[in-house]
């Protein structure tokens, strides 16, 4: 079964509305540039509100590694999806400091991105187009993918059931395909979900 990962999360609303669609993951975004930042008291509040059954994903670009496993081991977050130049050794550091499963997301433009995510020691890779910026690369290069991977960039209701059919992705993650101005929209997040599941029982 495909994953579903809703980020972005912000709100109170946000999260009842996950818990009552039941997403295998959630996001919350820490990089400081991006328009969905909450900082660690919002996410540990949201988090509280979360249903156990869905787990945490913090997204960090850059972030100092004592941070982000510190996120961790207090149980902010369930997992650290990594999405700036954090290299091999980064990912060392973070499992020398906390024993939670690590994400890599990879910009995806060329065969070669998907060899350097095929080689990372990760526990999981996320292939994108870019950093949040909603639209989709080239999913033909998917073909050549040997290892499980979330996909993302440019996913909505319209296109997900397609690349879950065509690719058979470990997990899809949506954040600006299920908002409506700027906000999570519950009924974009019941449609995506919905178009997920319809896909898989085919």
């Amino acid at each position: 079964m495909t994953k579903i990962k809703f980020c972005g999360m912000r709100r109170p609303e946000d999260i009842a509305a996950a818990n009552e669609l039941k997403p295998d993951y959630i996001g919350f975004v820490f990089a400081e540039k991006s328009r969905r930042r909450v900082d660690a008291e919002t996410a540990a509040a949201l988090k509280s509100l979360l249903s156990p059954d869905i787990r945490a994903v913090g997204v960090f670009v850059d972030e100092d590694a004592e941070r982000a496993a510190g996120l961790l081991n207090a149980g902010v977050i369930d997992l650290a999806q990594l999405h700036g130049h954090e290299d091999d050794a980064y990912v060392a550091r973070l499992r020398h400091l906390t024993d939670r499963p690590v994400i890599r997301a990879f910009r995806v433009s060329s065969p070669a991105d998907i060899r350097r995510a095929e080689r990372s020691p990760a526990d999981l890779v996320l292939l994108d187009a870019g950093a949040g910026g909603g639209a989709a690369f080239d999913w033909e290069l998917l073909r050549s993918m040997r290892r499980p991977f979330f996909l993302a960039g440019g996913l909505d209701s319209e296109n997900v059931g397609d690349a879950v059919a065509l690719f058979r992705p470990f997990g899809v993650d949506v954040s600006s395909g299920i908002e409506t101005d700027g906000a999570k929209d519950p009924l974009k997040m019941r449609a995506f979900a919905a178009a997920v599941k319809a896909r898989e029982k085919e």
